[in-house]
């Protein structure tokens, strides 16, 4: 019994070794053969690498953040891990015209300097998004003018409407802090700012772009939300109307008085982005609601809040243009708002405004959504005073060389001036207007141009005429401008009559720089701070510190810290400007030198060069 037992036990071992090898057996056949499908598989649906092609960009944008990218491959969406970093193919589209810069004007040869005036920020704001964004703007993106007069300046002020004009003016001159024996002349407007209650109403229409460029954070929730900052501060006599665009345009709010305010925040946040960008159909719709709910006597005003990314519809944009100018001689003005960026086209934004007698500025966050629609809402959406030309012209007896700051966009020829149906810019309730002017004296021996040889007897004879009645007089600032109820046909501007006002600038003027006003050097530190970053050919001997001092000691007060921010935007530039690579140096780089290496971008500075190569781990 115990050797049958024994023999029984034998073989159930024997048994259970052999299922258990039979299994093993059929379990590594089974993986084996999975192997080989999913190597086949995998062979077949692989997603592509993700590469960094090959291009140099200068002068490009930050860009969109690059982290957690989802790679479309196939059909198919696969999510990267965190621990890598993928760079997708982005194509910068941002637009800016490029202007040549002021350069030297003698007096003997060109003694009369003609410009329209220019109230739009949007240039200064753009770049600071940049800067903060780690990365130096292309010298395109600079307009020295809109730096200047982002900020605002305390010059005399006319209080009533019943002045004789609707701006004060002031002018002011002193030595020039980066250029020894050359001086820095200013001419300084301020806009009356007429009492909330004297003004019949305010027709607006929110002209708002719906494309599927706007949908990121930055773009058509920061609109939203600066939109109904805006509509807080209406009141009954108001009305708004919401037109939305995108492969088509669309009502989404009939004109609806202001106090209605939990009506139009839901038409606000009910909005979303997707599709094409037709702002021709946009614009025409928008005008016909503005039309339709006119306030005679009042504030009418379509307000395009877009990243300018127009890609169905007009393709030229002139066409667009002149559509605008139609319809600003009803009595409907233009202001445009940009949001965003990597898309961003600037120079169709600016182009609009002006078609449209109206004003431009970026809004790259709330804080500035706040500024330009709260604190500066009556500047932003009132108009004053319309085509208001500028014009200087100086003395050959005392002057030698002059050059204007910025506005090389407003550049007018010398007979536009007296010309009232050539257009010009506009300036809205409480807003400043500052134009800056580098000026060498016929006593210094610091001048840019050598003196003519022939023409100075010539000249010498028709100046000694003058010497007695004007000697002591520098410049002779001279500007038009029209009133808003001018009188005259739709679309004709030959009734509308300009008024002439006239300002000389005195030698007794002339001050040290240390001892003019904090607003004066204020304003000539963040000229020399928009030349530092255009790198401008006529700019000597200045440095991002010497910026930095100067606006410290002149920063005065300063209620909404617009000032300190600027200090701080400088120090940020002059670290970037020093870690900034070499681009000769780069470009000397071979190929075969190119590592691969994490790539944390979100846009490109300069110049820079990329091999094609995988995404690694870290």
């Amino acid at each position: 019994m115990k050797n049958f037992n024994k023999q029984s036990n034998k073989i159930s071992s024997i048994k259970t070794l052999v299922i258990s090898g039979t299994l093993v057996a059929l379990t590594l056949a089974c993986s084996s053969g999975t192997k080989e499908i999913k190597t086949s598989e995998a062979t077949k649906e692989q997603p592509k690498p993700v590469v960094v092609v090959k291009r140099r960009v200068e002068g490009d944008l930050l860009r969109e953040s690059m982290a957690d990218v989802h790679i479309q491959a196939k059909g198919s969406a696969y999510h990267l891990p965190q621990n890598f970093r993928a760079v997708s193919p982005i194509v910068n589209t941002e637009n800016y015209q490029h202007y040549p810069e002021n350069g030297i004007k003698s007096v003997l040869q060109d003694p009369v300097s003609t410009f329209s005036i220019d109230v739009d920020t949007g240039s200064y704001t753009n770049i600071r998004r940049m800067i903060n964004q780690g990365v130096l703007p292309p010298a395109d993106a600079i307009r020295i003018e809109e730096f200047i007069n982002y900020f605002d300046y305390n010059y005399p002020q006319q209080s009533t409407t019943g002045s004789d004009t609707p701006f004060s003016i002031d002018t002011a001159i002193s030595t020039s802090p980066w250029a020894e024996q050359r001086h820095i002349m200013r001419i300084g407007l301020k806009g009356f700012s007429p009492d909330v209650d004297q003004i019949t109403g305010r027709n607006l229409v929110f002209l708002l772009d719906v494309s599927g460029s706007m949908n990121h954070p930055n773009k058509l929730p920061l609109l939203t939300r600066s939109l109904e900052l805006l509509t807080a501060q209406l009141n009954e006599n108001d009305s708004v109307s919401i037109v939305v665009y995108a492969g088509a345009s669309g009502v989404v709010l009939e004109p609806t008085q202001g106090d209605q305010k939990a009506k139009i925040k839901q038409a606000l946040t009910s909005l979303s982005a997707g599709g094409s960008t037709n702002g021709q159909a946009g614009i025409e719709l928008a005008y016909n609601m503005a039309e339709q709910a006119f306030i005679k006597g009042g504030v009418n005003r379509v307000i395009l809040a877009t990243d300018g990314d127009f890609n169905v519809g007009m393709s030229n944009h002139q066409q667009l243009i002149e559509l605008i100018k139609h319809k600003r001689h009803k009595g409907i003005a233009l202001t445009t708002l940009g949001f965003g960026q990597g898309n961003y086209n600037d120079h169709l934004m600016e182009q609009l405004a002006d078609a449209g007698n109206g004003n431009y500025a970026y809004i790259d966050n709330i804080n500035e959504a706040r500024k330009v629609l709260v604190d500066e809402m009556n500047g932003t959406l009132l108009t004053i005073a319309k085509d208001v030309k500028i014009q200087v012209e100086f003395n050959p007896n005392l002057v030698a060389e002059y050059r204007l700051l910025g506005y090389e966009n407003r550049a007018l020829n010398r007979e536009d001036f007296n010309n009232d149906k050539v257009d010009a810019g506009e300036i809205g309730a409480g807003h400043t207007v500052t134009a800056l002017y580098e000026i060498t004296l016929n006593t210094s021996e610091n001048r840019y141009l050598d003196p003519l040889r022939y023409q100075k007897t010539q000249v010498k004879n028709e100046v000694q005429e003058q010497n007695n009645q004007f000697s002591n007089e520098l410049a002779l600032v001279k500007l038009r401008y029209k009133a808003v109820n001018s009188e005259g046909n739709i679309g004709d501007k030959s009734n509308e009559k300009s008024h002439l006002i006239k300002r000389a600038v005195m030698i007794s003027q002339i001050t040290d720089f240390t001892k003019q006003s904090n607003d004066f050097r204020f304003a000539t530190s963040v000229a020399g701070f928009a030349h530092l970053l255009k790198q401008s050919d006529y700019w000597q001997d200045m440095s991002y510190q010497q910026i930095i001092d100067i606006a410290q000691q002149s920063k005065g007060k300063d209620e909404f810290g617009y000032r300190a921010e600027f200090i701080n935007l400088v120090r940020s530039s002059a670290s970037l400007q020093v870690n900034m690579p070499d681009p000769s140096k780069i470009e000397s780089k071979t190929e075969s030198k190119l590592q691969s290496a994490e790539l944390n971008i979100q846009g490109f500075t300069r110049s820079i060069e990329a091999k094609a190569t995988l995404l690694t781990a870290h």
